[in-house]
């Protein structure tokens, strides 16, 4: 859908006036330069995965199992018309794949929502999680995490025509959309405790009811309403900066697994050689605007 320029410049506007990024709407991945990056990655040596259990398992099997999602513009999309998913978690999915067995594509998919990437992982459905997945110590009770690779807070999205919720601080008697299982329900009960919360099951869920005039307001990753934006549809956009502690990305994999380390070390040498840097502006500079690269968050 073309936007009008007098909505490009309003979207200018609010990005100015919060801090947010000016985004490219709608512009679709350089699916030619993605394929590339992860066709060119690294690739670990036999004794480097024979060392770890975890790795020697997938490389035994021949398939990496990956728990993730296909509906996240820039982060996890399916193209229907090739059948592949690209993003940025889809990249480090298909880097990592990669890095054990040699070839990207040798991964098997399962989608997951918010509410089951425990459990996948848990009952040995999948080797890993990779689904914009927040570290949090309830979750470690059950699962460890490699990284973080990653870092968002929250934010908060609106209509395009709402006025009223400038930020986080105008949710009080407002009906407020969440994930079910994410870290939002927390969050809003932190900074807008007076919110009426409605907790939903997946993003796309929350972002119709959104849409449909059911809730006023939708609290998630920033990262993931960046989604919203980057599909140019130019019906919601956001109420106000970032908010919220920050809120790390992590690679879910069984608990106590010694996956762990080898995914760190995995980490390490794709953002020493740049390809982190390279992956984040195809799948997210590129097409939000951005010219800065972010520093990838310290690793353990």
């Amino acid at each position: 859908m073309a936007i009008p320029s007098i909505l490009k410049a309003a979207v200018v506007a609010l990005a100015v006036a919060t801090g947010a990024p000016v985004f490219a709407q709608g512009t679709p991945i350089n699916t030619a330069a993605f394929d590339a990056l992860v066709a060119q990655g690294p690739v670990a040596d036999a004794a480097t995965v024979a060392s770890n259990k975890w790795a020697s398992k997938i490389k035994q099997a021949g398939t990496l199992r990956l728990g993730g999602t296909q509906t996240s513009n820039l982060f996890s999309l399916l193209n229907e018309k090739d059948g592949k998913i690209r993003g940025f978690d889809a990249g480090l999915a298909q880097l990592l794949t990669r890095y054990i067995l040699g070839d990207g594509t040798r991964y098997q998919f399962t989608q997951v929502t918010s509410s089951t990437r425990e459990q996948v992982l848990v009952n040995d459905q999948v080797d890993m999680v990779l689904a914009t997945y927040s570290i949090t110590p309830a979750r470690a009770e059950k699962i460890s995490f490699a990284g973080p690779y990653y870092t968002s807070q929250a934010g908060v999205l609106v209509k395009a025509n709402n006025k009223a919720i400038q930020s986080y601080s105008d949710l009080a008697g407002k009906k407020t959309a969440t994930q079910a299982g994410s870290t939002g329900p927390a969050i809003l009960a932190q900074f807008a405790p007076k919110a009426i919360v409605q907790e939903f099951q997946t993003h796309q869920e929350a972002l119709d009811a959104l849409r449909q005039g059911r809730v006023d307001a939708y609290v998630t990753d920033y990262t993931l309403l960046l989604n919203v934006l980057s599909l140019g549809t130019g019906d919601a956009h956001l109420a106000g900066a970032p908010f919220g502690p920050q809120d790390p990305y992590g690679i879910g994999l069984p608990k106590g697994s010694d996956g762990v380390a080898f995914v760190n070390a995995f980490l390490k040498k794709i953002e020493a050689d740049g390809t982190w840097a390279k992956l984040w502006t195809v799948t997210i500079g590129q097409r939000t605007g951005s010219t800065n690269v972010p520093a990838p968050p310290p690793l353990p």
